[in-house]
């Protein structure tokens, strides 16, 4: 089984800004470690719920994720940046140095603010780092991508038509986006994008919904076996290269 690569995922610890969990659903990181190796998942790119659910204590989210990565090989860091908090810019400067750091991660949703207020903010410091951002799409989105060439996007959860278009028509290129959620589900999104743009520009994430689901849409999609293991891992690990490049 090829060892996959989740791009997109999340975990609990014990936050007050915590998703919610019960009998049926967890986001603990020792079980989601658990669910990995079942699944053949070899490493998971992440932030905490708390960090992006809430904007009242990115700083610190950051800071747990950090330095969790730090002893989990096979866990990796997304940096939470809230624009209207200069201090984030700060940290993530310093964290996206590190070799256990894959980007920067955004929620304007979630944090309740504008890109029309603060993409330029944003995109310019990822530009500056040559960053990827992993974000929600919005109508405005290719806009900062086509701006801003020297930073990579990542448009979040698969799910329609608008989400191909962006990575066909993007300028420069610089457009991904991943599977993660309950989006890509649709019985022809897979296939629809692959068609359309290739399999290069797609990549596997979970966003903790069921692991084996997840892959399952890629195992079980009416696309080659080679646009098959890009999207679970190669094209993972070409985007990261710089990141996963001293993983032993």
């Amino acid at each position: 089984m090829l060892k996959a690569i989740d791009m997109h995922t999340h975990i609990n610890h014990g936050s007050a800004h915590d998703t919610q969990v019960n009998e049926v659903y967890t986001a603990d990181f020792d079980e989601l470690m658990k669910i990995n190796r079942g699944t053949g998942i070899e490493m998971m790119f992440c932030s905490t719920f708390a960090s992006v659910l809430s904007d009242e204590e990115v700083e610190q989210e950051n800071e747990y994720l950090f330095n969790l990565a730090g002893t989990n090989d096979d866990l990796y860091q997304w940096v939470v940046i809230d624009p209207r908090n200069d201090r984030t810019f700060e940290q993530a400067r310093g964290m996206l140095e590190s070799e256990k750091c894959v980007g920067i991660k955004i929620h304007p949703s979630c944090h309740d603010y504008s890109l029309l207020d603060f993409g330029d903010k944003i995109f310019s410091f990822a530009s500056e780092f040559g960053a990827i951002v992993l974000t929600h799409p919005t109508d405005n989105i290719l806009t900062y991508a086509d701006k801003y060439p020297e930073m990579t996007l990542i448009m979040a959860h698969l799910g329609g038509v608008e989400f191909v278009d962006a990575v066909e028509f993007a300028k420069h290129g610089n457009v991904y986006t991943d599977t993660s959620g309950i989006a890509s589900s649709k019985n022809k999104m897979i296939e629809y994008a692959v068609n359309r743009i290739g399999s290069e520009k797609i990549l596997f994430g979970t966003d903790t919904y069921s692991a084996a689901f997840q892959r399952g849409r890629i195992e079980f999609a009416l696309i080659s076996d080679e646009d098959k293991s890009n999207i679970l891992r190669y094209n993972s690990e070409r985007l990261f290269e710089k990141t996963l490049k001293n993983r032993k």
